[in-house]
């Protein structure tokens, strides 16, 4: 793709900030419009397939198995470790360490912030589980009392869920329900015999419980011709290391090679954007500011729009270090919730169980992908309960591997004969669930503590409220019950630690609404005080609901570039 050199042009139609799910879709309908546009990325260049390098070692290739040493566990990743992402060498080199972009924590509050800085983000590293918002996602806040409510509606949304899932490619089954609206599906993928026994044991038990195949931006199917260079879905489950087949839908996969090839984007990796630049007199964003990563030059780059796609926090970081005498407290922060109402999905609980039978059964390949149980508490007036909103599952079933027998105290050819063949299976459903809207959770620039660009860190202060934590007693037992009901033994339940964030849906931030007064962002995506600044990531959030977000802040992005453009020639920008 053309990268930005000292020939380049320093003035653009268009800049985008950052280049992970939101960014790549906003450099490709930006690009697909016509706009020259500027993509500003402030980690390294990522070519696809070429700087996977990782995508086809065995096991036996990576030394320690393929495990980090505690020593550089503790050194560089004290944070990020706990998500278990950063302990593997085979993707560690997708996430920044801890050591060297440093944030804090006030006493008594947890945040995992999970960053990955080059050219894709973690596009490259996302779970790929695509669902779509129902109308109740967008009406709840209304509904409840809580936070303030959607600018927007499900219906101003369903064209362009249309529009990305066409692009995008999501593998699913169609099951017509209200609470999780189907989308455009390739064909789904099968669930293993014991997966179709939880589904039946499960919807046969209880009346408004369904179980389906998990929706996933993952090409089955024929495909051919229909997705640019992207192939199939190999069913190798090495996701996180980059996808060579572009088998999942990345950024370095999709969105960017259709960005390019319209001749209209000009790539710039290692630009660490610091402030969008305000002109007072047309109010109006002139441009942006720029931190060389590598030389730590400052550059300025001039647009007639900007889009904030850099993730929740560091788009609001930009926002808040962008002072004026017209916004003194951030650009766009007249409501004083700029930073505010961080939102992110409670997991780590669930239950667990072994099923007998179907010994003589097993499955092909390494499915990237299980299954989803859609929300089914207060939905209705017959499933109320004493929280708010709701939460899904997602889990599976699978026989057990070699590695049982490491723990055993066996010896001699029957113990090494057994281990040759699969082990019993087991099976388990991980909840996930909604956060409210709270304004006490929040983020704060230090100015006193600046990173190795001079630039200050980000202080976090965040933790669950009363609502959730009476939501994860319902995960737990809900999921317990459901799994004895499917013929699971020995069944048990866990709740394991969290700390927002590491649920890596991090939201709301820079929250849309109807007013300047309660709001940074408008229906349309741009702050309220300045038309021509759009953020369309996690920031841009209003609730969370219970489905993974980014199929979301894809149509947002969509819709929100549409307009932009519309406005553009209109002279309304």
């Amino acid at each position: 793709m053309p990268i930005f050199d000292e020939n380049s042009p320093t003035s653009y139609d268009a800049i985008v900030v950052g280049t992970g799910i939101s960014g790549g879709w906003a450099a490709k309908e930006l690009c697909e419009k016509g706009l020259k546009t500027l993509v500003l990325e402030r980690g390294r260049n990522v070519k696809h397939i070429v700087d996977y390098k990782t995508a086809s070692l065995d096991p036996w290739d990576v030394e320690h198995q393929g495990r980090q040493p505690e020593s550089v566990l503790n050194e560089h990743y004290p944070k990020q470790r706990r998500t278990g992402y950063t302990v593997a060498k085979e993707h560690v080199h997708w996430f920044v360490k801890d050591s060297e972009h440093p944030y804090d924590e006030v006493e008594g509050s947890r945040f995992d912030w999970i960053r990955g800085y080059h050219v894709g983000g973690r596009s490259l590293v996302w779970g790929r589980q695509s669902y779509r918002w129902s109308p109740m996602d967008f009406e709840a806040n209304a509904k409840d009392g809580v936070g303030i409510p959607w600018p927007i509606s499900y219906e101003d949304l369903a064209p362009w869920y249309d529009h990305v899932e066409t692009f995008a490619g999501i593998s699913g089954q169609v099951e017509n329900l209200p609470q999780l609206p189907d989308s455009k599906f390739l064909p789904p993928m099968q669930m293993n015999c014991v997966e179709e026994e939880m589904k039946k044991g499960i919807e046969s038990n209880f009346t408004n419980r369904n179980v389906t195949i998990g929706r996933v931006a993952h090409l089955t199917g024929d495909v051919k011709g229909k997705f640019g260079d992207r192939g199939n879905c190999q069913f190798r489950n090495r996701c996180m290391r980059g996808c060579p087949y572009g088998g999942y839908f990345s950024s370095n996969a999709s969105t960017l090679p259709a960005a390019e090839a319209t001749g209209n984007m000009t790539m710039r990796p290692n630009s660490v954007v610091f402030e969008v630049i305000y002109d007072k007199d047309s109010k109006r964003a002139t441009g942006v500011r720029v931190i060389d990563a590598e030389t730590k030059k400052t550059y300025d780059f001039k647009s007639k729009i900007v889009f904030l796609n850099a993730s929740a926090i560091n788009s609001t970081s930009i926002l808040m270090n962008s002072k004026s005498d017209a916004y003194p407290d951030g650009m766009g922060n007249e409501s004083g919730e700029l930073g505010h109402n961080i939102m992110d999905h409670h997991f780590q609980v669930g239950a667990y169980g072994k099923y007998d039978g179907y010994n003589d059964r097993y499955y092909k390949g390494r499915r990237p992908n299980g299954i989803y149980i859609p929300r089914f508490q207060n939905i209705d007036a017959a499933s109320k309960q004493d929280f708010l909103r709701g939460y899904g599952y997602q889990g599976g079933a699978g026989r057990e591997g070699w590695g049982r027998g490491i723990a055993e105290a066996s010896i001699g050819g029957a113990f090494k004969d057994n281990l040759f063949g699969p082990g019993q299976w087991n099976g388990g459903i991980m909840a996930f669930g909604e956060i409210l809207p709270n304004h006490d959770n929040k983020m704060t620039l230090n100015y006193d503590k600046l990173d190795d660009w001079g630039l200050p860190t980000v202080t976090f202060d965040c933790n669950m409220g009363e609502n959730e934590i009476a939501m994860r007693k319902d995960m737990a037992n809900q999921a317990a019950e459901m799994l004895e009901a499917s013929g699971f033994k020995d069944v048990g339940t866990y709740d394991n630690s969290y700390g927002i964030g590491l649920g890596i849906h991090e939201m709301g931030t820079a929250r849309m609404g109807s007013s300047p007064k309660n709001s940074v962002l408008n229906k349309w995506n741009q702050i309220h005080s300045c038309k021509n600044v759009f953020v369309t990531d996690g920031a841009c959030m209003t609730s969370a609901a219970c489905q993974n977000p980014s199929l979301t802040y894809m149509a947002l992005t969509a819709r929100a570039a549409d307009y932009a453009v519309s406005e553009l020639k209109k002279q309304n920008l």
